[in-house]
């Protein structure tokens, strides 16, 4: 049997948040304890580097990097992000851009790869909003297109909330083509429009979501024939989710999983997956959730 394909994780994923923050922050210190046991990652983690100032600027205003890397983010901004930008906070979103980026290179070395990190979508040129202060996919397929690794990406965003700052950070690009597919009455309120975004209704179960799926992704595979797809895994989809508004089980998040990393494996597409989002104050069940997408790729990989 193959090696399960690389993750790349950092302890300084896990920043520290003031007690009793409604972000789950533990979670990725969990997931990587996870990922260990089960044996997704017998070798270890591949470890990054954290994002430079230069790197952060090929998505974002080079103003609001400054800021950010200087930890001198004006209050209102702050509030936007929902985190304490502090020396820790900048520290964790500068490695996980690092990361997603490396996990991306990873893809097209391996096929599969994937991050414990990233899928900050909220994050804006301008500004960073809804926890998320650098837009980690938005940098990584610049980049990577950058240095001539790719020509066109496909970035699958099914964590539940609108992608709309990838939508802000690409929409310079049309060979970076962004779909998402998310609770169309959840954040953020004012949406910005990608190239394909599906809005889907309160409660949507497991097999609905598929359907959905099952019309898109290949469909978008064939036309686009991207070098590289990014794959957002948020697990807020679940019904248990906190801030979901979508009624997906445990089963109904490994078929989607499955089916992205299936679609692309047998049209030969390189993937890279991130985790995205999930909520809730049950951590070894939301760490759990988030390593889904790395028992799916491994599945595939080894098929």
């Amino acid at each position: 049997m193959n090696s399960p394909p690389p993750i790349v994780f950092h302890p300084g994923y896990q920043a520290e948040l003031p007690e009793g923050h409604r972000f789950p922050m533990r979670k990725y210190g969990r997931l990587a304890e996870i990922l260990l046991r089960r044996g997704l990652a017998p070798s270890g983690f591949v470890e990054p580097e954290a994002a430079s100032a230069e790197l952060l600027a090929l998505a974002h205003d080079s103003a609001y990097v400054d800021q950010v890397c200087n930890v001198a983010v004006p209050r209102d901004i702050e509030r936007r992000i929902g985190l304490p930008v502090d020396d820790g906070v900048v520290r964790r979103a500068r490695l996980a851009a690092g990361g997603t980026l490396l996990a991306a290179t990873l893809a097209l070395d391996h096929g599969f790869a994937g991050s414990a990190a990233g899928g900050s979508h909220h994050a804006q040129r301008a500004t960073g909003a809804g926890f998320c202060v650098f837009n980690d996919v938005a940098i990584a397929a610049k980049a990577l297109k950058r240095r001539g690794r790719i020509k066109r990406a496909l970035i699958i965003d099914l964590d539940v909330h609108q992608g709309d700052g990838t939508a802000d950070c690409l929409a310079d690009d049309p060979d970076l083509f962004t779909f998402s597919a998310h609770a169309e009455k959840n954040y953020p309120a004012r949406k910005i429009l990608g190239d394909l975004d599906i809005g889907l209704q309160d409660e949507l179960d497991d097999d609905a979501y598929l359907a959905m799926l099952r019309e898109q992704v290949p469909g978008l595979l064939d036309r686009l024939d991207p070098d590289l797809v990014f794959f957002n895994a948020g697990v807020d989809p679940h019904r248990d989710d906190k801030l979901g508004r979508l009624a997906l089980s445990d089963e109904g998040l490994r078929r989607r999983d499955r089916l992205v990393v299936h679609e692309t494996r047998r049209r030969g597409i390189p993937l890279v997956a991130v985790i995205g989002g999930g909520y809730s104050t049950d951590v070894d069940a939301l760490a759990a959730r988030h390593a889904i997408v790395f028992e799916a790729m491994a599945a595939v990989h080894n098929s």
